[in-house]
């Protein structure tokens, strides 16, 4: 994934999107510290497009901070439980001669529904 983002080109605009984005969300001062907050700014200020691929391995570790802090909490569940939960459970559907159940682990509204479960799930279920 570092490869791929490292060959994209990094304009000054999209940072400076990223930036009013976090802001408007009130994480840009929780999420980042005063390092990298220094590194968007100063990108955004100095350099139209990012050729270098330090720089922009450095970004992309900042910007994903700040996309992941703007994920919403259903959303990052159903990624990492809701969709895990729905591998299991297509299996077993599976082992028991469903043969549409290999579906099941693809199907986004059977994984939401498995992460709002679990997230009214009593503590001492999980």
């Amino acid at each position: 994934m570092k490869s791929s983002f490292s060959k994209l080109p990094i304009h000054r605009d999209e940072l400076a999107k990223i930036k009013q984005k976090a802001l408007r969300h009130r994480i840009w001062f929780k999420v980042l510290s005063k390092i990298e907050r220094i590194q968007i700014d100063l990108t955004i200020r100095l350099v139209e497009r990012v050729k270098s691929s330090y720089l922009a391995k450095v970004l992309f570790a900042v910007v994903k901070k700040l996309f992941d802090a703007l994920e919403s909490p259903v959303k990052r569940l159903m990624r990492e439980v809701g969709a895990k939960l729905a591998y299991k459970i297509s299996q077993v559907g599976k082992r028991l001669g469903h043969k549409s159940a290999e579906k099941w682990a693809e199907d986004q509204g059977f994984i939401q529904f498995l992460t709002v479960t679990y997230m009214n799930a009593p503590v001492l279920y999980k």
